[in-house]
């Protein structure tokens, strides 16, 4: 059984969907956050689909650049939702407006 280029692309599209949605609709920072690393794992699964099918390697060289910035976003991004637990006890969207100065 082989899969076609639309097959991937029809996969990547769904997950990219679902990332969006999660954002969209969701509260809390730590789902909205998954929902991001979904929304990028989808772009990555794109690219190397397409990289695979042209029969180049640029799009698979790409990716391992967008883990690398994926990685210092997981970083970052769970530093600050620590933070905004450890000042309010809650992880919820409305919460981030009393973190200004």
């Amino acid at each position: 059984m082989n899969l076609g280029l639309e097959q991937y692309l029809v996969v990547s599209f769904l997950l990219f969907a679902l990332g969006l949605f999660g954002v969209i609709m969701r509260r809390n920072l730590l789902v909205i956050y998954m929902s991001l690393e979904l929304m990028l794992n989808a772009a990555n699964l794109a690219l190397v689909a397409f990289s695979r099918f042209n029969d180049r390697l640029d799009g698979q060289v790409l990716v391992f650049f967008i883990i690398t910035v994926a990685a210092a976003e997981v970083a970052v991004g769970l530093a600050l939702i620590v933070a905004l637990y450890r000042k309010r006890q809650s992880a919820h969207v409305e919460d981030l407006t009393s973190m200004k100065l």
